[in-house]
């Protein structure tokens, strides 16, 4: 239960005072207060990244005011001093603390009291802990920024570079025409100088993503001045629902089944081997 340290000097620390608080519990046994008090000041102190799961009630006051009754809670409190806390069940947390937020714990009538404070937004949350499931800590670093491909703009991208994609003869003509109800992902004309709209969805084109194309398709035409009928509209999309290609199909759009870049690439690469295998 000893979180492990990154180097030998942390190591010793933690063993220090894992030790000095009989610190080495069975399975299933609670965590003693006073000790999770130390470790969680000594781990603050430190600049840690911290999670424990607790017996606790929460109290909020800032942007409104709020009390969480007693419940589980899974309580995060990040390198960076921003404060997360966590139901067993969801994603998102039932309350939290942006960075550089203070926390101070105390002890009080046998229960772990953690105060923390935003001074600038304002803010502050109690968290009443009365039992302690699991504690650890550990100075965390991560410098890398998340990378994102295969958005509806990458994959419009792609279309402009690639148009044989949308369909043979097809030339682009800009990106991101813009228009009352938004930007159309892609204007182009087809192998007879058709004007066309091309609207791109990077999972499955549904009744509203048609419904969208109508609307770019009718407000390009008056843009330009011609009738409705001298503008095309292609969805392009891995797939599309049967009442989506049944309303496409009635107003003369038409449908391309497009994968945009990187789409589901570790799957398929897997699926692949799956498929080799054996022959």
């Amino acid at each position: 239960r000893i979180s492990i340290a990154r180097d030998e000097t942390e190591c010793q620390h933690k063993f220090n005072i894992a030790c000095a608080h009989r610190f080495f519990l069975i399975g299933g046994s609670m965590w003693n207060i006073q000790d999770c008090y130390s470790l969680l000041k000594d781990a603050l102190a430190r600049g840690e990244s911290i999670v424990l799961a607790c017996k606790c009630t929460v109290r909020y006051s800032g942007r409104a005011e709020s009390w969480l009754d007693t419940g589980d809670r899974v309580i995060i409190i990040k390198g960076d001093r921003a404060l997360l806390v966590h139901q067993p069940q969801g994603s998102a947390p039932v309350n939290y603390m942006k960075p550089d937020a203070h926390h101070e714990p105390h002890l009080d009538n046998g229960k772990l009291i953690l105060r923390s404070t935003h001074s600038k937004n304002k803010e502050a949350i109690e968290i009443g802990i009365e039992k302690v499931y699991f504690f650890n800590s550990h100075r965390l670093e991560d410098g890398q920024s998340i990378s994102v491909q295969g958005t509806e703009e990458d994959m419009s991208d792609m279309l402009f570079e690639n148009p044989e994609l949308v369909e043979p003869g097809f030339k682009p003509v800009s990106r991101e025409e813009q228009t009352k109800y938004g930007f159309v992902d892609l204007l182009g004309v087809d192998n007879v100088g058709k004007l066309t709209v091309v609207e791109c969805k990077r999972y499955r084109a549904e009744l509203a993503a048609v419904t969208q194309l109508r609307r770019y398709v009718e407000k390009i035409a008056e843009a330009k001045g011609i009738a409705r009928d001298q503008v095309r509209g292609i969805m392009a999309a891995p797939k599309i629902t049967p009442n989506a290609e049944r309303m496409l199909n009635d107003w003369g759009f038409t449908f391309v089944s497009v994968l945009p870049p990187k789409y589901h690439e570790a799957e398929q690469a897997k699926q692949s081997t799956l498929d080799g295998f054996g022959n």
